[in-house]
């Protein structure tokens, strides 16, 4: 049985353009995933513990749906080892990175366990992942949030499409 989950996508250091488009065509390669859709790339400024830090590093981030066979713990240890992949390293929560994968919905799935927590506990507040999923998805429902064009209302103007 195949679950629609959505996966949104990050980086701030490298060739970000680059490794959000590769990352993207990786995910769609897995085994047990069928790509749906990906969105397209936008800016946002760099979130930090203590909120929107204009001097780090700008985000370049994305969407993608896809449908999936995988559990979500083996859907998340799959999107590791992509980031893995490209560099990834977990020095400390909050910190810049070369990619980030992260599920933000797996069908209408509640998860809490201590490596996973689904739909992601901050999207409701996150431009950078409302308004590239609305993009793909415009009757989109984040589980336990809502319509993502109402969780969206006013946002538009922190996130900018590059293409």
């Amino acid at each position: 049985m195949k679950t629609r989950a959505v996966i949104a996508l990050g980086a701030n250091l490298g060739d970000k353009e680059k490794t959000i488009s590769k990352a993207q065509k990786e995910i769609g390669k897995l085994r047990g995933v069928e790509l749906i859709a990906n969105s397209k790339k936008y800016r946002s400024q760099a979130v930090t513990e203590q909120g929107v830090d204009p001097s780090e590093p700008e985000y370049l981030n994305a969407v993608t749906i896809i449908d999936t066979t995988l559990s979500p713990k083996k859907l998340l240890s799959r999107l590791n080892e992509i980031e893995n992949k490209f560099g990834r390293i977990r020095s400390a929560r909050w910190a810049a990175r070369t990619l980030d994968l992260d599920i933000i919905t797996f069908g209408t799935s509640v998860v809490e366990t201590t490596s996973l927590v689904i739909p992601h506990p901050r999207a409701q507040e996150r431009a950078f992942v409302l308004i590239p999923w609305l993009e793909v998805d415009p009757e989109a429902v984040l589980t336990g949030a809502g319509p993502v064009k109402e969780l969206a209302k006013g946002m538009d103007s922190m996130v900018w499409v590059i293409q």
